[in-house]
């Protein structure tokens, strides 16, 4: 976070948002065979004893060459004359570039300007490349805040809770859950988890489960947020769904 002081970012200018990403395709079977054999290149280091690349096939998810975006959840912190709001909502659906296209348009209608900040748990490693990643694959223009290309973690100047919990420490992840327990933060796993997306969209196709879900997470990492800095926490009387 080199040149960014916590107590001077303006929460107004903070965007925090979550992505629920799922495999490109239901299963390894429903691959043409050129990308079988792309994935099993992929996947032969992740293989554990007596699997098969098949059988890890709900790990493509989490690479933007292999996977798609379903869902973006965006939150926003507003303070006016009746006191603070968090106003929260997904941008979700099937067809992956209209679900980008309209989470593009937000951040080029609204959020064009220099002074807003993205925030994200493990967004410099996840959730910042493979939105930008996606956008290029669907022949969307990067938004300037996306513009990252060629930029090193460290480099980006955006917002990151597990990196801010690090204390410069690299040597191990820690979950936004996990950190909403530690912070005794109402958890956002009353419901499903990021392990349970894959299936709940292949096998049920409840998208607005999953959406509800990623503005669970969108609320816990601004209340989580919130803790670094050191100041009240969002009630849920005050959080508003579009």
């Amino acid at each position: 976070m080199d040149g960014i002081n916590l107590k001077q970012v303006q929460l107004e200018n903070i965007i925090f948002l979550d992505i629920e990403t799922v495999s490109a395709h239901r299963s390894f079977e429903d691959l043409n065979s050129d990308w079988q054999d792309l994935w099993k290149r992929k996947a032969r280091n992740l293989l554990k004893e007596q699997q098969t690349e098949a059988d890890i096939y709900d790990q493509a998810s989490i690479y933007a060459e292999f996977g798609k975006v379903i869902c973006i959840g965006v939150g926003l912190i507003r303070r006016g004359k009746d006191g603070t709001q968090f106003r929260v909502k997904s941008y979700y659906g099937d067809d992956e570039r209209a679900v980008l296209q309209e989470f593009a348009n937000l951040l080029n209608k609204s959020f064009n300007g220099a002074t807003y900040l993205l925030c994200a748990h493990n967004g410099k490693e996840f959730d910042f490349p493979y939105l930008a990643r996606r956008m290029m694959v669907q022949g969307i223009a990067l938004p300037k805040l996306l513009d990252i290309q060629g930029k090193k973690p460290w480099e980006v100047p955006h917002l990151d809770t597990l990196e801010l919990w690090k204390f410069g420490d690299r040597k191990s992840f820690t979950s936004l859950n996990l950190l909403a327990h530690l912070f005794e933060i109402p958890t956002p796993k009353d419901d499903i988890d990021g392990s349970m997306v894959g299936s709940v969209y292949w096998q049920d196709h409840d998208l607005d489960r999953i959406a509800r879900y990623c503005c669970k997470d969108v609320l816990t990492l601004a209340r989580v947020f919130l803790k670094f800095r050191g100041e009240k926490n969002i009630s849920d009387e005050d959080v508003i769904y579009a």
